[in-house]
């Protein structure tokens, strides 16, 4: 196993300060060749199994960070340490097979020379951040680095969030339509990655201005401000996301009280037709004992009579009913 290997190091960049950035290698990183006016970007993926004793030992890195660095499950925060700080922020991944509310957290230590990621799994949005990097486009500092980081982690979730308001406006539409055993489970599954995403993403607007604040001199207005930007997305889409929650909730309302409605016009016709044939049933059951003066028993009509009588008495119940409104 190489050192690559046994450190967990995905990549490393190193930043001239001026707008370009070279890939570095192991050796360079060991050597610190850290540039005059850049910073370097080291980027690892936590191994669970292995010792990553640069990351824990030769990093320099507060030992307090280095357990906020290698927690899997952690919301979005920033903490500030007395050479550096530490921020975390979680993203959509993308890539086939994903699930939306499965939110995958990087881990960000900077200081005035580096910027050290952590990350579990893999996350698209850093893979597309390499790519830009070889296309030339470097940022210049830490912050313009983080904020563009940041901008591309929100971008995501503008796509996720999007596709369910138009899943909840779909699923509106078909309220009228679709059955409701139909609908239900997709309202339960639009409800709770509305809940799940929500739950995730509200702490990373809070880490993003808290990272605004820092004045370090690697933070100019322009990073400050595309962070403010970010955690305002973030905000609107917590807001979004409640909406959504609650649309679901008054979907399955509705389709509740439909269900309500079917039952109670069916109870309504039984009931009808309860009270119309219990007369008439009352009657042709007295008609029908065994017994001895029976009135009509002796006239070959009184079958006939007794018939016509039953059914007008049936459709006068009826006229009531319909006159009542009843029906």
């Amino acid at each position: 196993m190489n050192g690559l290997e046994a450190e967990g190091l995905l990549s490393a960049w190193s930043f001239d300060g001026k707008g370009a950035a070279t890939p570095i290698g192991w050796t360079e990183i060991l050597s610190n060749p850290a540039p005059a006016e850049g910073f370097l970007w080291l980027h690892f993926r936590h191994l669970e199994r292995a010792p990553q004793k640069w990351l824990r030992e030769s990093s320099g890195i507060d030992p307090s960070a280095i357990e906020a660095l290698v927690e899997a499950e952690a919301r979005p925060r920033c903490a500030v340490f007395a050479d550096g700080a530490l921020l975390s922020l979680r993203g959509i991944n993308l890539q086939r097979n994903a699930l939306p509310e499965e939110l995958i957290t990087v881990h960000l230590w900077i200081d005035t020379k580096r910027i050290i990621s952590v990350q579990h799994e893999s996350l698209s949005a850093i893979g597309d951040y390499e790519d830009m990097l070889r296309r030339g486009r470097c940022p210049r500092t830490q912050g313009e680095f983080v904020a563009e980081l940041a901008m591309r982690l929100v971008d995501r979730l503008d796509a996720v969030v999007n596709s369910l308001i138009d899943e909840a406006d779909d699923l509106e539409d078909s309220v009228a339509k679709e059955e409701s055993s139909v609908l239900l489970p997709k309202v339960a599954v639009l409800r709770r990655v509305a809940i799940k995403l929500r739950r995730h993403i509200a702490p990373q607007r809070e880490a993003l201005n808290h990272f605004s604040l820092e004045d370090d001199d690697w933070l100019g207005p322009k990073d400050r401000n595309r962070l403010r930007d970010a955690a305002d997305r973030v905000t609107r889409f917590t807001e979004e996301l409640d909406s959504v929650r609650e649309r679901a909730a008054v979907i399955r309302d509705q389709m509740v009280d439909r269900r309500s409605e079917q039952m109670n016009q069916s109870m309504l016709v039984l009931a009808v037709v309860t009270v119309v044939f219990a007369p008439l049933t009352l009657i042709s059951g007295m008609f029908g004992m065994n017994v001895g003066g029976i009135p009509g028993s002796q006239d070959g009509e009184g079958f006939w009579i007794v018939t016509v009588i039953l059914i007008a008495l049936g459709l006068f119940f009826l006229w009531a009913f319909r006159r009542l409104r009843w029906i």
